[in-house]
């Protein structure tokens, strides 16, 4: 099927309620009145690739069962900013709280929402550095994200000099290795983590329990009753103590919960 492409093709209101429509029911993403521009500017993109001539023609293919433009809509849509020891604070906790009082048996740290890879990369260097024994244990973190564009990113776990040179030298130097591109995380973290693609709207496959789940900057997304399935489904995969991290934007207390309050943006089952 081919079109005749438009430089500057509108978005009508028809069209912009059906592309929110989509992104709702899909992914759980809330696209009220006013992010019009917001929609147009990330999906013009889309259109030129495919050579779609108007949103109208552009839906067509997002609603094909046959092909893959629907995953493609919900990656542009979403902003995927993200970056290594981002927030640090959560990551000290992590290290200094609770890793100690978990014992030697196995341990399970979920990254949701992964982007690039880069929070769960950081998780694998706090628990590499924090765990001297993490040879002789059974450790793993999980990174997922409905994007299999960031997620490809993420396994190959290769990021330009702008950053990996954030951090500091030593980290650099112990996780890292050069690359053509830049640098790579070396093979020892990446062994430890491990990349799927989810939807956190769908069925999930695994069944935990998680000492720690980092979901932050996600819910942003999310209307309240999203936002309060997802909570409640989170506690639900946590291990007894275990802990949520959630963005420094995204407080739980218009939720109901089970969950303890500990410090901004962290809560414990």
């Amino acid at each position: 099927m081919t079109f005749a492409v438009a430089l500057d093709p509108s978005l009508s209101a028809d069209e912009f309620r059906a592309i929110g429509a989509l992104a709702y029911d899909i992914a759980g993403i809330v696209l009220p009145p006013g992010k019009e521009g917001l929609v147009r500017a990330r999906l013009a993109r889309r259109l030129r690739a495919l050579g779609a001539a108007s949103y109208d023609e552009y839906l067509d293919l997002v609603r094909d069962p046959a092909g893959d433009e629907l995953s493609a809509m919900i990656d542009a849509l979403t902003t995927n900013k993200t970056e290594f020891f981002r927030e640090r604070a959560h990551f000290d906790f992590l290290a200094r709280e609770v890793l100690p009082t978990l014992g030697t048996g196995p341990l399970r740290v979920w990254s949701a929402g992964c982007s690039t890879g880069e929070e769960p990369y950081t998780l694998a260097m706090v628990l590499r550095d924090a765990l001297p024994d993490l040879g002789l244990r059974d450790v793993r973190v999980l990174g997922t994200d409905v994007s299999r564009r960031v997620l490809a990113h993420a396994k190959g776990g290769v990021y330009a000099d702008a950053a990996a040179r954030a951090l500091p030298q030593d980290v650099r130097r112990r996780h890292f290795v050069r690359h053509p591109d830049g640098w790579q995380v070396n093979g020892p973290l990446r062994a430890l983590v491990t990349f799927a693609r989810l939807n956190l709207m769908a069925p999930w496959p695994m069944r935990g329990p998680f000492h720690a789940i980092f979901c932050r900057n996600v819910m942003i997304y999310f209307d309240r009753a999203t936002q309060q399935r997802l909570v409640e489904r989170f506690t639900a995969l946590l291990a007894p103590g275990g802990h949520l991290f959630v963005g420094h934007a995204e407080s739980l207390t218009a939720i109901d919960h089970d969950l303890t309050y500990v410090q901004p943006a962290v809560y414990r089952r």
